[in-house]
């Protein structure tokens, strides 16, 4: 199975680029991407750059639907930056915010896309996260590896990256 990797804010999506068996191969189908992938969502805290959490999915699945099922709760007091995938998590957390979308035929003023650069500003935090990622070639070449396994090996990348910071 080989993957390669694109990397976003709060997500980290890795594309196959061999063919699945028939009866599996729907659920990995992404749309956006028009190739079979894998996702995983990078959770980090923006003062200390370390990674709180990754959640693993198929391709298929929507950014805002994995948040949900991997059952990742943040505190009250915890604020929330997230990309536009996202939209709607104001509903599920209070202290959250997400960049405005501009509406079907309208344009963004001028206050939104000031909102938006700012909100940006704070988000370019997990692009940095995500560049050191990429430093380990297993996640900037195709992945060849069982793909059950890839949760696990991200994990442990993580907990490499975590610990390089502390030292």
């Amino acid at each position: 199975m080989l993957h390669s990797l694109h990397f976003n804010p709060f997500r980290v999506l890795c594309r196959p680029v061999r063919e699945r068996p028939i009866k599996r191969q729907k659920a990995f189908f992404s749309g956006k991407q028009k190739e079979h992938t894998l996702k995983t969502q990078l959770i980090a805290d923006q003062k200390t750059l370390k990674i709180i959490c990754l959640a693993h999915g198929k391709g298929k699945t929507h950014d805002f639907r994995l948040l949900k099922t991997s059952g990742v709760k943040f505190g009250e007091l915890l604020k929330v930056i997230a990309d536009k995938g996202y939209q709607g998590i104001a509903k599920i957390h209070q202290l959250s915010e997400t960049p405005i979308k501009k509406k079907k035929g309208n344009k963004l003023t001028k206050e939104e896309k000031q909102y938006n650069r700012q909100l940006n500003r704070l988000r370019i935090v997990v692009e940095h996260i995500n560049r050191r990622l990429k430093i380990f070639k297993i996640l900037s070449y195709p992945y060849r590896n069982r793909g059950r396994r890839f949760g696990l090996r991200a994990n442990l990348i993580a907990g490499i990256y975590n610990y390089e910071l502390d030292n």
